[in-house]
């Protein structure tokens, strides 16, 4: 195939007028095209009062030579993307593989060994996606919290409640197998090309399930409320696994994708020995603004255009402090969700569906924290970090699940509010008028509230004085790295497990996480064969 690069197209052009405008390029006639997929989409809104979209476009014609003779510019021979599965080890496995949590970093891992054969058993603290569903909505309606299945735990992972974004900024040809699997199990085509792929909470719902459904058909098996409580370690290498009910489960290899709440299991496996380390993270605020507001400031005359959607933004700042401050996993419109694990501390997120059709855009707002900000020099210090800043929410907000909230008008002449006004928040259990320099230690709020002023310059509105600033956002990502041999991606310390994924400290969304699964898993299926009988 032929791949052609820089087609260009205008934003009132329909996106069939791609295939026509690649014909002309190659002077011939669309229908000589025999096969034809669009590989990327990107916009370039650089020039003012203009709008055009830019593709990369694989075709198949007759006497493809003929167009690879360098006579026509931004051709090239489509380079083999397809991927190849790992080649299978020679030891042999006594027991089958075992994945404990089932994110983005364990569903992958679970899914490549059950299509290389291994039938893995995958457990998941939480439930399955439809009871995880009714366990977050008696939280969001009523205040009724399921510390073993909620936003963090279950079928999914924390991603499952989130606007599903799919970009990553990590070089990996592992990447387009992550996009093709969600395809494979429902999800829209075109993220395979789109320059910022989503596909929102309501189309991942389905898209777990099929997965799941995939793995048990290939011999797998997956266990829901099913909790590790520790593990059975014996000469620095692993032999078994004791759950939560003191029921043991043979285990020599497992991948362990718990995600970046399953604090217990962090000081389970400290305790045990398990090499850790603490690493930077960050936390801060959801900040929320009208969908209009971003939409007009990032497209100008062209705002509510169709072809465009809802706008997105991506911001940094760096604080006089040297603090690093940026926004993270923006939901255009979305909404701001509660997304505690654990009882008596209040944590939020952001979230949309795929239609991204409500009325406000959120983001997370957050600050950088650095392990030598903390007096501890346990691996676990930062979580410890996180969990008094999400008492403390919980406690500015009334104690009832309702969150800690300040206009950012208020917050920038550090003074409390008293009342929201034209922005009116998504939060579902309600807002607390408040002083969120309460919440935080100074550092972080002195860079909040720089970042700010910094920030319109870059996005005009961003600091509108009726915009909502919600706290806490703490789960942003893993406090904690549990280090691994880069070789063998096995702990430095424990044989056996394969720490993966965001909670261990080696991705950073929904695409990262799978694609350290697939990491994992390829790991494990070339040191061993699949286990007899």
């Amino acid at each position: 195939m032929l791949r052609i690069t820089q087609i260009k197209t205008s934003i009132n052009d329909d996106i069939a007028s791609v295939k026509t405008q690649v014909a002309k390029k190659l002077k011939i006639k669309p229908s000589d095209i025999l096969d034809y997929r669009i590989y990327k989409e990107s916009i370039d809104a650089r020039k003012r009062g203009e709008i055009n979209f830019i593709y990369t476009v694989d075709i198949k014609v007759k006497d493809e030579m003929k167009f690879l003779s360098g006579k026509y510019k931004n051709v090239a021979q489509t380079p083999d993307l397809t991927y190849k599965n790992p080649v299978v080890g020679t030891a042999k496995l006594t027991h089958r593989p075992v994945v404990i949590g089932f994110g983005p970093a364990g569903m992958y891992a679970a899914l490549l060994l059950a299509q290389m054969g291994y039938k893995p058993l995958v457990l998941e603290r939480g439930e399955a996606v439809d009871d995880r569903v009714k366990s977050i909505d008696a939280f969001w309606e009523k205040g009724q919290l399921n510390p073993k299945s909620n936003v963090q735990f279950g079928e999914g992972g924390a991603g499952t409640f989130s606007d599903g974004k799919l970009t990553s900024r990590v070089k990996d040809l592992r990447g387009r197998k992550v996009l093709q699997e969600l395809v494979n199990h429902g999800a829209p085509e075109d993220i395979l090309y789109k320059a910022h792929p989503h596909v929102g909470t309501d189309l991942l719902r389905h898209i777990v399930k099929n997965i799941r459904k995939d793995i048990i058909s290939l011999g797998g098996e997956i266990r829901f409320n099913a909790q590790v409580a520790t593990f059975k370690i014996e000469a620095g290498r692993l032999s078994g696994i004791v759950m939560s009910d003191g029921k043991e489960i043979a285990a020599e290899q497992v991948i362990l994708a718990i995600g970046h709440s399953a604090r217990d299991t962090f000081s389970a496996l400290y305790e045990q020995g398990v090499d850790m380390s603490a690493k930077a993270f960050a936390v801060g605020v959801r900040i929320e603004h009208p969908q209009e507001v971003i939409n007009q400031a990032q497209y100008k005359e062209f705002a509510g255009n169709p072809r465009l959607g809802a706008a997105e933004y991506r911001l940094t700042y760096k604080a006089s402090n040297g603090r690093g401050v940026y926004t993270f996993c923006m939901c255009p419109g979305g909404l701001v969700v509660a997304s505690s694990s654990e009882a008596g501390r209040l944590v939020t997120n952001g979230m949309s569906e795929h239609a991204r059709d409500q009325k406000n855009a959120n983001s997370g707002l957050l600050v950088q924290v650095f392990p030598e900000d903390f007096a501890s020099d346990s691996p676990l210090a930062g979580i410890e970090f996180q969990r008094e800043l999400e008492a403390k929410a919980f406690e500015l907000g009334g104690a009832t699940y309702q969150a800690p909230a300040q206009l950012v008008s208020d917050f920038l002449k550090n003074q409390a509010s008293s009342e929201m006004k034209s922005v009116t928040p998504s939060y579902s259990l309600g807002v607390k008028p408040t002083d969120l320099a309460q919440l935080f230690p100074d550092y972080i709020t002195e860079a909040l509230r720089e970042s700010l002023t910094g920030l319109d310059h870059k996005l005009h509105g961003f600091a509108m004085d009726d915009a909502v600033m919600t706290g806490v956002e703490s789960r942003s990502s893993s406090p904690v790295r549990i280090n691994r041999d880069p070789d063998d991606f096995q702990s430095i310390s424990i044989k056996g497990i394969y720490p993966s994924g965001e909670g261990a400290g080696f991705a950073g969304g929904i695409v990262s996480a799978a694609i350290d699964g697939l990491k994992c898993a390829e790991a494990l299926i070339e040191a061993f064969g699949v286990a007899e009988g």
